[in-house]
């Protein structure tokens, strides 16, 4: 608010000494010093009575959760989205497969021929799923060829 600088400070110095003199300098330094002391406590005393009335830590707290819950909101939203968005591909889908139920109840196929179209899908499934077997060394299929207990090797066949 004040800028003061040195050059300043110094002929308000010269100012007072040529004014109170040399002997009434220091008593009027230290009085001027006390008050500007007691002015700085009482400011800074009435900056904080006025910041309990005010409840400014209140009120910065408050802002915090008002954040929080705007980005809790958003993020409720979101989910929303993403659920009725997951809603309409579920119904979608049933939609799908009440069509293809109808498309193939009004095509006449029998139940015998869809009983055997379940059976032929769910054997490929099983099939699919199953791992095939380990395939064995030839070293081994040689010896159980030539029988238990024979060398493959002096076998006479």
């Amino acid at each position: 608010m004040f800028d003061i600088g040195f050059q300043e400070i110094v002929l308000i110095g010269v100012v007072a000494l040529v004014v109170l003199g040399p002997e009434k300098m220091p008593g009027a330094v230290r009085t001027i010093a006390l008050m500007i002391g007691r002015l700085k406590r009482s400011f800074n005393a009435l900056k904080t009575e006025i910041e309990k009335e005010v409840g400014a830590d209140e009120i910065r707290r408050q802002l915090r959760n008002e954040e929080i819950m705007a980005k809790f909101k958003h993020t409720q939203a979101q989910v929303q989205n993403s659920i009725s968005s997951v809603k309409k591909d579920v119904d979608t889908f049933q939609k799908n497969i009440e069509l293809e139920a109808q498309t193939v109840a009004g095509l006449g196929i029998s139940d015998t021929s869809a009983d055997a179209t379940t059976a032929a899908i769910s054997q490929t499934a099983v099939t699919t799923t199953e791992s095939p077997a380990p395939v064995s060394d030839t070293s081994e299929s040689t010896s159980t060829a030539a029988g238990p207990g024979t060398d493959p090797d002096k076998s006479t066949s």
